[in-house]
């Protein structure tokens, strides 16, 4: 007898369930409403500084990170996400096009192309958006990860290169850290506090030769680093700098200096930095080990850290000077100075914060203003139409369902909102609407007029 049909069908239970790409993840409320809240405060912060929002695009040719972010970073070499477009007609050019791994390339990118330069200003701009890269997921690292990050740009007659620009950069971003709620670290809280470190890459002169001392140096001891460090010694050498390798820091910290490479212009221009952090009251301390490999780095470059909720990682956001980059990607002169916050760290570090605060108690989610209970389906769409007036003066509300039962209303009500309000044949009729508060317990009747100034007060 044939068994080509005795198979047993495949249910839906029995397909396999398509999860998230391993290194993304989803954002579902109520945490969106923490990324919500930074955002807001970011673009509230940025205004207050006369910057403006820019949005590029996703994609971005491929010759745009090669040139400007530089092709023996660890971005370029090994995390990119890149692929070949292929022609779709014998008139066009198959493309090579990448997912962008950081923004201020693409930011720069638009200020040649749309002429920004020519108009004799200074570029103020902030963006908020995802970024790719495929690293090793890790606490507070995804392949898809979220920034936001600003930039001041324009032709140097605009004040660009002024080491004002850098200072007012720095507390900037302090300020958006004191209002999001993350203390500046101090002696009670050194270890929940923020903290800047700043250091001098030097000029487009200083750097070379600060290089060619870190290879000279390099030379003889690299056999004795790992891996990456010995190959970075070859490629990059800055990126030995920030090697956290533990094996590898006695000859780390034995390595040159940059400070001791800078000249008099550089040295000039780093003092007047501190000198206006220091007027403004900005703690900082200056860190000769960090330079951050990205080949567009010039002059300032900073970190701001902290302790609480990132792990070992503690890197909270980092930028600095790029005063040649425009040229590198075929534009014109345009020194600039930029940042990027790592969104999903900003993120973690804020629970961590709040956790600690709760004493490792969970913390309660917030609630909605009301949850309306109609008493059967015939008052469903006069509970919808009390919920409407209740939104638009600016309250919080959700409508049950006439088919729940009342019980199943309040619980219902209970897991959401801070009152619920009854409404039956009686309430509609005679406006007067009934109205529990669950944290007292205390149940009223109120007129329809007053009803946002009732849930307002309590």
């Amino acid at each position: 007898m044939s068994t080509e049909n005795n198979a047993a069908p495949k249910t839906a239970a029995s397909k396999q369930i398509i999860k998230a790409v391993r290194g993304t993840r989803d954002l579902l409320p109520p945490e969106t409403a923490l990324w919500n809240r930074v955002e807001q405060t970011a673009r509230s912060v940025f205004a207050r500084y006369g910057f403006g929002e820019i949005r590029t695009p996703v994609l971005e040719a491929t010759e745009l990170f090669a040139r400007g972010v530089g092709e023996e970073t660890d971005i370029v070499s090994k995390e990119m996400y890149t692929w070949e477009d292929r022609a779709r007609a014998a008139s066009e050019k198959a493309q090579s096009l990448t997912l962008r791994p950081e923004n201020t390339a693409g930011v720069v990118r638009a200020y040649i192309e749309h002429k920004l330069g020519d108009t004799g200003n200074l570029q103020k701009l902030y963006y908020i958006g995802p970024q790719f890269r495929r690293e090793r997921p890790q606490k507070g690292r995804y392949r898809q990860f979220f920034q936001i990050g600003a930039e001041v740009i324009g032709p140097a007659s605009s004040g660009s290169e002024s080491p004002l620009r850098d200072a007012e950069v720095l507390e900037m971003l302090a300020t958006l850290l004191d209002e999001l709620g993350i203390p500046r670290a101090s002696a009670e809280n050194s270890y929940k506090g923020w903290k800047l470190s700043l250091n001098s890459v030097g000029s487009a002169t200083d750097r070379p030769r600060y290089i060619a001392a870190l290879r000279e140096a390099l030379g003889p001891v690299k056999h004795q680093m790992c891996e990456d460090n010995q190959r970075r010694a070859e490629t990059n050498p800055l990126r030995v700098l920030d090697s956290k390798d533990e094996a590898d820091q006695a000859i780390i910290d034995a390595l040159p200096k940059i400070a001791d490479y800078l000249d008099e212009d550089s040295r000039s221009h780093f003092a007047q930095v501190l000198a206006a952090l220091d007027a403004c009251a900005v703690p900082y301390t200056i860190n000769p080990r960090l330079v951050r490999g990205l080949d567009y780095y010039t002059r300032t470059t900073f970190e701001f850290t902290v302790e609480t909720g990132l792990g070992t990682q503690n890197a909270l956001l980092g930028g600095g000077r790029y005063d040649g980059l425009s040229e590198m990607i075929g534009g014109p002169k345009a020194p600039g100075i930029g940042f990027a916050i790592g969104q999903d760290r900003l993120i973690l570090t804020l629970q961590a914060q709040a956790e600690a605060a709760a004493n490792g108690t969970s913390i309660a989610e917030p609630k909605l203003d009301a949850y309306i209970a109609p008493m059967g389906t015939a008052q469903n769409a006069a509970a919808l139409a009390l919920a409407r007036e209740l939104r638009h003066q600016g309250l919080s509300i959700e409508v049950g369902d006439g088919n729940f039962r009342l019980k199943k209303s309040f619980e219902a009500a209970d897991r959401v909102a801070r009152n619920i309000i009854i409404l039956g044949e009686d309430e509609v009729a005679s406006g007067q609407i009934t109205i529990k508060t669950f944290a007292t317990g205390e149940q009223a009747k109120v007129a329809r007029a007053e009803l946002r100034a009732k849930l307002q007060s309590v």
